[in-house]
């Protein structure tokens, strides 16, 4: 399978500062796939050390991180030659060895030459303990769209929507589109998922995969956090569905518990934020760049890491999906849009993502707006259907002229007055597509 990040790494590999690269990114998401492949086709080596399943390496780390001392040493366990410049280094479940965590500080001051990248299930939850400004950065999410396209031989479609080619997009072309795009609200991005669908082409088959997933991740809850907080993690995984099917997407603690407060959820919460199972958006009223420094921390909504993962837990089945009609019209189509969207954005690292929403004078939300660049802020309105009435989007253009304004549907590509219409399976382009 193909996954565009291996580009963000040739490019870190390249680099002129290049340091030791921190890898995140959700348990089965394909970062060890991902490193290894990178490994096979760009070093002519690779050397893995994996501190969660070996503790020798722990007791080696614990003695000297000296560069020249573990490359040694390393040498020693893996009876091979380390040569720097051929060499990838990697260093899997970092987060389970603090002083390995602490060596690539020591190989960034003292052995700059080599490659090295750390990967970990819960590499975010480890923030704290990281050589801060010694490392290189990199997320790595579930398959995007295109990226599922690639995987089923369809790179035409995918090549369609990275070249942002929107006048091949003939009602035959978007009626495909169309309906890959519910297989892949169903299949979704986890690499097991997509591999499985390859394979057998049988969605009963890809949910057990799924189903395994989600039950592995209980499992960790349970594994790696304190005892007390891991009922509270349980309790809001299993209310994400009911948050998203709810027409106001606002999360609610007493949604997840009566009587629930935020105090109590707290460290819960950001435990699934850390670790990538869950994403936070907030909430803000004001439109100035940066929006980092005008959300409301009280008000905000959560998804899932991945839009297949969300279907198997809300128990979605292919018929609820597959066999709707043409027009995705109805609420769960509407979640599954706006879970599509945000999974989609964050695929493109558009990490600057809050949603707008007022009270009074009367009532508007705006699903998403982003400072795309850092230049200008953009709304984006989610539309499942072709039916694109929307009144809040009427609202904020009128009471903040953007420069551009998106609405997301299943609507052909179209601008009109700095208004663009955007194909669902397009979104990720948008910045390519305001500049069109």
């Amino acid at each position: 399978m193909e996954r565009f990040a291996l580009r963000d790494l040739i490019k870190w590999k390249n680099r002129k500062d290049r340091k030791p690269l921190l890898l995140y990114g959700a348990r089965q998401v394909g970062k060890t796939w991902l490193v290894r492949e990178f490994a096979r086709q760009h070093y002519k080596q690779l050397v893995e050390l994996n501190f969660f399943t070996n503790d020798a390496l722990k007791q080696i780390f614990a003695n000297n991180i000296s560069p020249d001392f573990l490359i040694e040493q390393m040498e020693l366990l893996f009876n091979v030659k380390i040569d720097p410049n051929t060499t990838l280094l990697f260093f899997d479940e970092i987060q389970e060895s603090q002083r390995a965590m602490d060596a690539l500080k020591a190989f960034n001051d003292l052995k700059p030459e080599c490659h090295i990248i750390a990967a970990g299930s819960f590499l975010g939850v480890a923030t704290a303990r990281q050589p801060v400004g010694q490392v290189n950065h990199l997320t790595l999410y579930p398959m995007s769209f295109c990226e599922f396209l690639k995987a089923i031989n369809r790179n035409k479609l995918a090549q369609i929507i990275q070249n942002c080619d929107t006048d091949m997009l003939t009602i035959p072309v978007r009626e495909m589109m169309e309906n890959y795009l519910k297989k892949y609200f169903y299949v979704g991005g986890m690499p097991k998922a997509v591999q499985k669908y390859v394979d057998t082409g049988n969605l009963e088959e890809v949910r057990t995969i799924q189903n395994n997933l989600l039950s592995e991740y209980k499992g960790d809850f349970s594994k790696h956090i304190e005892k007390k907080d891991a009922p509270r993690v349980r309790m809001l995984w299993d209310s994400i569905p009911v948050h998203l099917f709810k027409e106001n997407k606002k999360f609610i603690y007493k949604n997840v518990k009566q009587g629930g407060r935020a105090a109590e959820f707290e460290t819960a919460m950001q435990w699934l934020v850390d670790t990538g199972l869950i994403y936070k958006i907030y909430r803000t009223e004001t439109v100035k760049i940066p929006l980092s420094m005008h959300f409301m921390k009280d008000y905000f909504k959560i998804y899932m890491a991945d839009i297949g993962l969300f279907c198997a837990k809300a128990g979605i089945k292919p018929a609820d999906i597959l066999l709707q009609g043409k027009d995705i019209v109805s609420d769960m189509y509407g979640a599954l849009a706006e879970q599509f969207v945000l999974q989609e954005l964050k695929g493109v690292n558009i990490s600057s993502l809050y949603y707008w929403g007022r009270e009074s004078p009367s009532k508007a939300e705006i699903d998403f707006i982003t400072d795309i660049n850092g230049g200008y802020v953009v709304p984006i309105e989610v539309k499942s259907a072709k039916n694109t009435k929307a009144k809040s989007l009427k609202v904020y253009i009128a009471e903040n002229k953007p420069k551009y304004a998106v609405r997301t549907s299943l609507n052909q590509f179209r601008t009109t007055d700095g208004l663009y219409d955007i194909p669902l399976y397009m979104i990720s382009q948008v910045d390519k597509l305001l500049n069109k």
